[in-house]
């Protein structure tokens, strides 16, 4: 007979409140329950407030991507007004959102992610000592430069956007931020030092030499070709992860969705990730590796697992509601985040979701041979700037050379209905609003981390991370580094998803 243990801890380095419940059987994995603790509630905020109020009040949804937010409530009242940004909008928004794509890649992979490869649990790993030089907290070599580096990122959207976190210079109809050039010229230095750094560090090779990788075997002869792969992050990386068995945990669902971001402007050099779609990261939906069409009439959330009042069936944005309905451990309710699902399943996002769909070769291959995991799809976030750092630069040269206006003003907004959808650093990210006479009368917003960490939907269909958790080897209960692991490959942050935090003291517990 199988021993069986309960394991609840809440989850830190997750940006945000994450409380997790496994069962392990014989060590492995064999159920898990995710749950958001914190209820914060901005849908209803926004209810009864003029229009332009949600690009103010939804960048503060989260400290981490504010612009993706201010990206999305700019679309959705876009979409309503029916206003056309001009070229130079579209550049400086797609500008500010990239970089904040790139600043957060890194920092989540080595202050969030490979902060465990420093754990006791790996001691003996042959490269253990080194994993701590790199990436102890607060004093790992790689940790102190990636906080240094990244701050010349945030630095291109504070010039652009006036600050960050919590700009708010997009508006329907374009930017009211317009950029000198002086700044511009700044922005392309400040790029120019960390695309220098990333490539000699972070890759250990140029741009262009990583993005000739195209399947497996190109990837483990890039890391035996040189002395400076296999000693760059990315190649100390993909040593350590494979000799930890990373590539066979956290597979999940094997679905992938994109909401798509980063519109072209009708002028530029840049071409779209896939030829029918005009954007740099194309929408789409997938099975494995197999790409549809996305359809957004087939998103659905659900809350029969969430502390919400049922509404008896699932439903999309537009006619969903978020009313709180919380009574304790009453029936099978134990989370503040919603399940969406996309034609009725569940369906992982972000940066391994986007190379995917947007049919990056290297991906591509894995994905088919073996599905997902824990070490492709930190591999996809760590490796996402070598595509975006070019595209940025692109962009900001364009802004300098093109010339043309910023913004389009839409006229006042009185009533309408639009929806603004975009892919933040964690993947899609949804507001759908409603306006009548002059005011918020609906606003939903759907988060990457509500995809990821969704409780169960209506037909008792795990979440995500639920579903990935299931079958990790668990070799010490005291220390579950293994399932750490799985948690911090989707970068979750429960800060975005929830929408009361537990008063009382949280702590680890098991019970056998």
């Amino acid at each position: 007979m199988s021993q069986k243990t309960i394991l609840q801890m809440p989850v830190n380095r997750v940006e945000g409140d994450l409380d997790l419940k496994v069962e392990v059987a014989d060590k492995y994995v064999v159920e898990a329950w995710c749950s958001g603790t914190m209820f914060r509630g901005f849908e209803q905020i926004l209810v009864g407030r003029g229009p332009l109020d949600g690009l103010v009040i939804t960048p503060r949804v989260c400290g981490i991507c504010g612009t993706a937010h201010l990206t999305a409530a700019s679309r959705a009242l876009d979409a309503i007004a029916g206003a056309e940004v001009p070229d130079n909008g579209l550049r400086l928004r797609n500008v500010a959102l990239m970089a904040e794509h790139i600043q957060s890649d890194v920092r989540h992979g080595f202050l969030m992610f490979t902060a465990d490869f420093a754990n006791s649990a790996y001691r003996k790993h042959p490269l253990y000592e080194e994993a701590v030089r790199r990436y102890e907290p607060f004093r790992g070599r790689t940790v102190i430069e990636t906080v240094r580096e990244t701050k010349n990122v945030l630095e291109i959207v504070a010039l652009l956007g006036g600050q960050w976190p919590h700009s708010s210079y997009m508006v329907p109809g374009g930017v009211v931020s317009v950029p000198g050039q002086s700044d511009l010229l700044q922005c392309l230095h400040l790029l120019k030092q960390y695309r220098q750094w990333y490539e000699t560090r972070v890759l250990g090779c140029e741009i262009g030499r990583w993005n000739d990788i195209r399947n497996a075997s190109d990837l483990e002869s890039w890391l035996m070709d040189k002395e400076e792969h296999r000693e760059s992050e990315i190649g100390f990386f993909l040593r350590f992860a494979k000799k930890a068995g990373l590539d066979a945990v956290g597979k999940g669902h094997g679905n992938f969705i994109s909401f798509g971001s980063f519109d072209l402007p009708h002028q530029t050099e840049l071409k779209p990730g896939r030829a029918e779609d005009n954007r740099l990261v194309p929408s789409g939906f997938a099975r494995g590796a197999t790409v549809e069409a996305f359809d957004a009439e087939k998103i659905q959330e659900h809350v029969s697992h969430s502390w919400f009042r049922d509404l008896g069936e699932a439903r999309h944005p537009f006619d969903g509601e978020t009313r709180p309905y919380a009574s304790g451990s009453e029936g099978e309710k134990y989370s503040w985040a919603k399940a969406p699902r996309y034609d009725g399943v569940p369906a992982e996002t972000g940066p391994l979701a986007e190379a995917v769909i947007a049919g990056r070769p290297l991906f591509v291959d894995i994905v088919t041979k073996s599905g997902p995991n824990v070490l492709i799809r930190e591999l996809a976030r760590l490796t996402r700037p070598a595509r975006l750092l070019e595209a940025l630069e692109t962009s900001i040269r364009e802004m300098l050379t093109e010339g043309g206006d910023f913004y389009n003003p839409p006229g006042e907004i009185v009533e309408g209905v639009g929806s603004g959808l975009t892919q933040a650093a964690r993947g899609s990210l949804g507001h759908w609003v409603k306006i009548e006479d002059k005011k918020i009368v609906h606003y939903q917003i759907i988060t990457p981390t509500a995809w990821h960490a969704s409780p169960r939907d209506d037909n008792g269909v795990r979440g995500v991370m639920e579903e990935a958790l299931v079958g990790t080897l668990v070799k010490d209960d005291g220390n579950p580094v293994e399932i750490g692991h799985v948690i911090r490959s989707f970068d979750a942050c429960l800060v975005c998803t929830v929408h009361s935090l537990h008063k009382g003291k949280s702590s680890f517990k098991m019970r056998v």
